[in-house]
């Protein structure tokens, strides 16, 4: 990408809030607020935190980064979680309302495919150091050589719970390596889902909202303790701790209930892909049983992919 289409000073972004008389949430999310009781304080909430362009303090953030999340969906309609690595500068915010990655996924990630312009995606910083998070919710607006141009519908932070401090470093060799394509969970996903004390998950609205720019694909962090995310045969039982009440990645699981899931071994750079379909299960005992749980959800494994040495970044978590 060229530098010299890119503003060489940055105009001020007013902070704001949601500025529209339409919710900054969409008919899945507004359900699951209401089911449990929050959808006054959600809309609240949302309305304060939620933006429909980015504030210079996040622009500086995702260009200070040297990988972000995405959230997708594929050809056919499937959602993938991904990751996208390079130097910090890779991400580059030429306005509020636009972001530009510098960047390819690894070999064998579904956001390998063409973007199209239009294509529903969202993206999340995590500085794993300060425990740091944003997230973008928008659409490809075009793409480049080098990597493809977000506008943004929606821009809003999270606060650091659940997740583990590391410090990423680039290694010298970044050369990806093979790609094995999976039809569930073989021994050695297993084991990397027992140790995970963090993942990401993609999720979709299916489109609704899309008149008023609530709508769209999304990822989010999830973190525990390790052995926090349970397995039964190729189904995966997730804990709901307590959050924000946004409920973004459960109101889509109510309109579609179809999840992408990545776990990153950060000592090695191995990348595991899953998606699958979704249950929640919003109380009784499976969900008594796990400490700290508020509700649960699972996701039965359809497809997978392993990617080797996908991330050029390395970091495990410090000893406490």
């Amino acid at each position: 990408m060229a530098t010299e289409d890119l503003p060489t000073s940055r105009p001020t972004t007013r902070l704001g809030g949601w500025p529209d008389d339409s919710s900054p949430f969409h008919a899945g999310e507004q359900a699951v607020q209401s089911r449990l009781g929050v959808r006054d304080r959600s809309e609240t909430l949302g309305r304060r935190m939620i933006r429909p362009s980015m504030p210079d303090q996040h622009r500086a953030f995702y260009e200070s980064q040297p990988l972000i999340f995405a959230g997708h969906l594929d050809s056919a309609g499937t959602p993938w979680a991904s990751v996208l690595s390079g130097e910090p500068g890779f991400i580059t915010t030429p306005d509020a309302r636009t972001l530009r990655i510098a960047a390819h996924p690894a070999p064998g990630d579904p956001l390998g495919e063409p973007l199209v312009e239009g294509t529903p995606i969202g993206l999340l910083g995590i500085e794993f150091a300060t425990r740091r998070r944003n997230r973008v919710n928008g659409r490809i607006a075009s793409t480049h050589p080098s990597g493809f141009r977000m506008a943004v519908d929606q821009a809003f932070g999270n606060c650091p719970q659940y997740i583990h401090p590391r410090a990423p470093r680039f290694q010298d060799h970044r050369a990806a390596g093979a790609v094995e394509m999976l039809s569930g969970l073989d021994t050695e996903a297993r084991a990397t889902i027992a140790a995970a004390d963090t993942f990401f998950v993609a999720s979709h609205s299916g489109g609704a909202g899309s008149e008023t720019g609530a709508a769209g694909a999304d990822v989010s962090h999830r973190g525990g303790p390790p052995g926090f995310v349970q397995l039964e045969g190729d189904t995966l039982t997730i804990p709901d701790y307590r959050g924000n009440n946004a409920f973004n990645t459960l109101g889509n699981f109510a309109l579609v209930p179809r999840a992408g899931l990545l776990f990153l071994d950060f000592e090695r750079g191995d990348a595991l892909m899953l998606t699958g379909r979704v249950d929640i299960l919003w109380d009784g005992p499976e969900v008594a049983a796990m400490p700290g749980a508020q509700r649960a959800w699972r996701v039965t494994v359809e497809a997978g992919r392993r990617l080797r040495s996908a991330l050029p970044l390395r970091g495990a978590r410090p000893a406490a």
